[in-house]
């Protein structure tokens, strides 16, 4: 085989698998601080995506430019959830919080199909869409490029806010004790509000990169939810940084094994791996 044709594959999983990596951060987040699994995540990556293609279709502002006000409306979103669907059941078993999840999960995605119904919607005429750029011999899409440094220097902020910042403290220590946080005066409803807004926010990042180079369907935050779910489990739920280095992992098994074995058995590649991984270290990769 040719080594051009490998590293081509290789670096479009690399590419494909930073993208992963920042949703799965998103939703590792929310897991680690409140041992709830948000199953709206994917849809929130859907309204994030469709409300660029909006606004690139009927104000012809273009993905690049409209993202920050995306990161801000999903942040906006993640706020509102947790306002109206996860704390009037916090103190009840986690069960119920999941299930509240995926009601809002169902109903976000019914909405968007009554109102936009379900055909697929394309970005062509973007600044980044369709552009690539080569370098010895391989090529690089230009907008999976700036996606994926988009998410690296995402994870990186979020890395270097929940490190450095007094919020980030708070919510680590939220994470580590709840209840001995809010007997040290943190405002436990306060940090999990923020992180619910944070976690929305990684997907809005996401979906208004995305939009360059993705179909645009109400279906679509479903297939990297599947994903995202078996990332943040590969690396160990509530470890950013597993999910991090999974997220990469998954994009490459997808990319290359998909093209040894056949594009249709990608998925199935994946869930192999999960299978084989959890069978040996049930805490993920990076678990403890």
């Amino acid at each position: 085989m040719d080594l051009t044709i490998l590293l081509q594959l290789i670096i479009s999983g690399l590419l494909i698998g930073l993208v992963f990596s920042l949703i799965a951060v998103g939703l590792t987040l929310i897991w680690g601080v409140m041992d709830i699994l948000n199953f709206a995540h994917g849809d929130f990556l859907m309204l994030a995506m469709f409300t660029s293609f909006m606004m690139f279709n009927h104000f012809g502002l273009d993905p690049i430019f409209s993202l920050p006000m995306i990161v801000v409306l999903l942040f906006f979103i993640g706020l509102l959830t947790f306002r109206f669907v996860i704390k009037p059941v916090l103190g009840y078993p986690g069960l119920i919080a999941l299930l509240a999840t995926f009601g809002l999960s169902i109903l976000i995605r019914n909405l968007v199909l009554f109102f936009l119904g379900p055909n697929y919607r394309v970005i062509n005429q973007s600044i980044l869409a369709g552009k690539t750029l080569s370098f010895g011999g391989l090529y690089f899409s230009l907008s999976q490029t700036a996606a994926a440094l988009g998410c690296v220097l995402m994870t990186y902020a979020i890395y270097l806010f929940l490190s450095k910042s007094k919020f980030g403290r708070a919510l680590r220590a939220t994470a580590l004790d709840k209840d001995t946080a809010l007997l040290m005066g943190i405002n436990t409803n306060r940090v999990f509000a923020l992180t619910f807004g944070l976690g929305a926010a990684c997907v809005g990042v996401a979906g208004g990169f995305l939009v360059n180079f993705y179909a645009v369907f109400p279906e679509v935050g479903l297939n990297f939810a599947i994903l995202c779910f078996v990332i943040v489990a590969l690396g160990g739920f509530g470890n950013i940084m597993g999910a991090f280095l999974a997220g990469i992992l998954v994009g490459l098994v997808e990319n290359v094994g998909g093209f040894f074995i056949g594009p249709e058995f990608k998925y199935t590649l994946v869930f192999v791996l999960y299978l084989i991984v959890i069978s040996m270290r049930p805490k993920g990769l990076f678990g403890w």
